[in-house]
């Protein structure tokens, strides 16, 4: 009798260091989740800080156009509705839950960078604006911001990546699929960038 009940509480004994092993484990995988994710939550607040400071600067570069030239009117309203439409998609971390809220932002912000592109090609044809202190100034922070947002959206899509190679991993996945976790979108270049532009002299 003593030996089945020393055999029973060996074998309880082993279930509960068994079972306690496994918990810390499970934790373990949790929390090293939990932090890539904070990670991805990190790089995507500073795409948003740099796409924000772009967003706060177009106001004044399109003032300072119409104020200097008899521009085109046509570019600086395209600039203005692309701006708009940037405004109206709610810049959070949770649009990296919805994958198509993700490619409606960037598609936004695609345009946006488009058009202020044409409006600076379109400047060139005014030498009044092109001396402009204040037009020159703007046209510098914007092309700084652009290369900032460059630098952010590659930062985020290595933290992304990290976070979704850790997520889609054996046996790391059972634990994330266990808790909901999902996998984060990454910034693609737009459509077309893949062929080099025709230069016609």
């Amino acid at each position: 009798m003593k030996k089945g009940l020393l055999g029973c509480l060996v074998l309880a004994a082993g279930l509960v260091v068994l079972a306690l092993v496994l918990g810390m484990w499970v934790a373990a995988q949790y929390n090293g989740l939990v932090n890539a994710q904070e990670k991805v939550k990190a790089a995507w607040s500073q795409v948003e800080n740099v796409y924000q400071r772009r967003y706060d600067l177009i106001p004044n570069l399109v003032e300072t156009v119409k104020g200097v030239a008899s521009f085109e009117k046509e570019t600086y309203t395209a600039v203005t509705e692309a701006r708009a439409k940037v405004g109206q998609i709610r810049l959070s971390a949770d649009v990296l839950e919805d994958p198509q809220a993700f490619r409606r932002l960037e598609a936004a912000q695609g345009e946006l960078s488009s058009t202020l592109s044409r409006l600076f090609a379109v400047a060139e044809n005014y030498p009044d604006l092109k001396a402009n202190k204040n037009f020159l100034e703007l046209q510098s922070q914007l092309e700084g911001t652009e290369n900032r947002i460059a630098v952010e959206r590659r930062r985020f899509n290595e933290t992304a990546q990290a976070y979704n190679i850790r997520l889609r991993s054996f046996p790391t996945n059972s634990v994330a699929a266990l808790f909901g976790f999902k996998e984060r979108p990454y910034f693609e270049a737009a459509a077309g960038a893949a062929t080099a532009p025709k230069v016609k002299f």
